[in-house]
């Protein structure tokens, strides 16, 4: 969860520092973005929004965050029960020992490796399950918080609204801190659709 925040983050600023050598790279001031030209289109503002916040307060995050621990709660007891069949195979294997004939000692070698693959395989396709439920369930909260942002900034203004991330923004202001408004309206829009 994390990592992908701090992936989001850093594209972001990409982008943004992308965006700012076309803004203020040609020294006529006069190059042209679409319809408009950007020595025409206004006071240059910027916000930003702490993501950790809407990631801890937004209802709808919480509740994405709570939905996947509980699906890798599920898988990982999935797993567990496989590791638990090979164990108690191992351990059946190991009690009758001395006991087994050369056959019954490469079947059950045979047993134990394929519980193994098996249990193997199931941990690979489990891991990504998960990694592509997460991606997936992510790439809907983005969604739902672009959304929202283009609505919310219909009649702000703003040039660009950035989450903020403390391993890429070094100096902020909190005067364009708009956290709390983003969150507000997040979960009001969320609570809303329910």
């Amino acid at each position: 969860m994390k990592n992908a925040t701090i992936i989001w983050n850093i594209l972001l600023s990409i982008l943004v520092a992308v965006l700012l050598f076309f803004q203020f790279g040609k020294k006529d001031g006069s190059q042209s973005v679409g319809a408009k030209t950007v020595g025409e289109a206004g006071p240059f503002r910027i916000a930003y929004f702490e993501m950790d916040s809407i990631e801890n307060k937004f209802e709808y995050f919480k509740g994405v965050r709570e939905e996947l621990e509980k699906l890798e709660r599920s898988k990982v007891a999935e797993l567990n029960g496989l590791k638990n069949a090979y164990i108690s195979k191992m351990k059946g294997y190991q009690e009758k020992g001395q006991t087994m004939t050369e056959q019954e000692v490469a079947k059950a070698q045979q047993e134990l490796a394929q519980l193994e693959r098996t249990y193997q395989g199931k941990e690979q396709m489990v891991n990504q399950e998960l990694q592509d439920e997460r991606f997936k369930k992510l790439q809907d909260v983005r969604k739902k918080i672009e959304d929202y942002l283009k609505e919310y900034n219909k009649d702000k203004s703003y040039s660009y609204i950035m989450s903020s991330a403390s391993e890429i923004m070094f100096y902020k202001d909190s005067a364009y801190d708009i956290t709390e408004e983003i969150l507000q309206g997040l979960n009001s829009l969320y609570k809303k659709k329910q």
